[in-house]
């Protein structure tokens, strides 16, 4: 699952070149009504699992835990016409948004911007530079990044241990509206709880002591969103 959903067109953020660049904020989910998944931190499954169905895709460096937020292509039920937000949680990947987290070449993070976002311009807003320096609202933003940087690399090893343990299979669900409209989930993996019962008496310590257990009770809990996510299809 790409990084970059819903960026257009992704710059790392100069003090010099963006030195009278201002900030107004969004007004609109609209940059994310034709986005039917976005990644999600392990961190967001207890939230998330209310709201979404939580599967797994596949991403460069293993399997990538995921909100599913529509059925069809190119389309968001979570977002209304209106472009609000339907829904209590926001997934963090979702609320980022203008700025996103890019990596330098020593490997340094950098705070990268979209910057045909309409949030950003010259003669509205609040400077994201003062006197040279970050201001209050860049600041933010990069706090908020270097947290979900680091707790994306946390993610990416729950994708790693869950597939050492062979505990993802493809997910096989049929969905059907009331019109006999299908969906099936290709190209998305679930935990199998046949295979989570089965786990060796030694490892089953590790996963409850580090939340592993946790998390993966929640994902398991939030698959019974899917039929939330069928209603939200019939009435759109």
């Amino acid at each position: 699952m790409s990084e970059m959903i819903f960026y257009e067109r992704v710059v790392a953020l100069n003090d010099k070149l963006h030195a009278k660049l201002k900030m107004r904020p969004a007004t609109s989910f609209a940059y994310a009504a034709k986005t039917n998944s976005v990644p999600l931190l392990a961190s967001e499954f207890f939230e998330a699992a209310r709201e979404y169905p939580i599967v797994f895709t596949r991403g460069q460096n293993g399997p990538v835990p995921a909100a599913l937020l529509g059925l069809r292509e190119a389309e968001n039920l979570y977002v209304n016409p209106a472009g609000k937000w339907d829904a209590r949680y926001v997934p963090a990947f979702v609320r980022r948004y203008p700025f996103v987290p890019g990596t330098g070449a020593q490997g340094e993070l950098l705070v990268c911007i979209d910057e045909a976002s309409p949030c950003f311009g010259t003669k509205e807003g609040e400077a994201l530079f003062v006197d040279g320096k970050p201001g209050p609202q860049l600041d933010h933003a990069m706090k908020f990044l270097t947290e979900f940087h680091q707790a994306a690399a946390a993610t990416e090893a729950l994708g790693r241990r869950l597939q050492e343990l062979g505990l993802l299979r493809p997910a096989d669900s049929l969905a059907q509206l009331n019109d006999g409209t299908q969906f099936r989930l290709n190209g998305l993996s679930v935990v199998d709880e046949t295979r989570l019962r089965a786990l060796e008496r030694d490892v089953v310590p590790e996963l409850f002591a580090n939340g592993t257990l946790a998390v993966i009770h929640a994902h398991l809990i939030s698959l019974g969103n899917l039929g939330t996510l069928l209603e939200r299809l019939s009435r759109r």
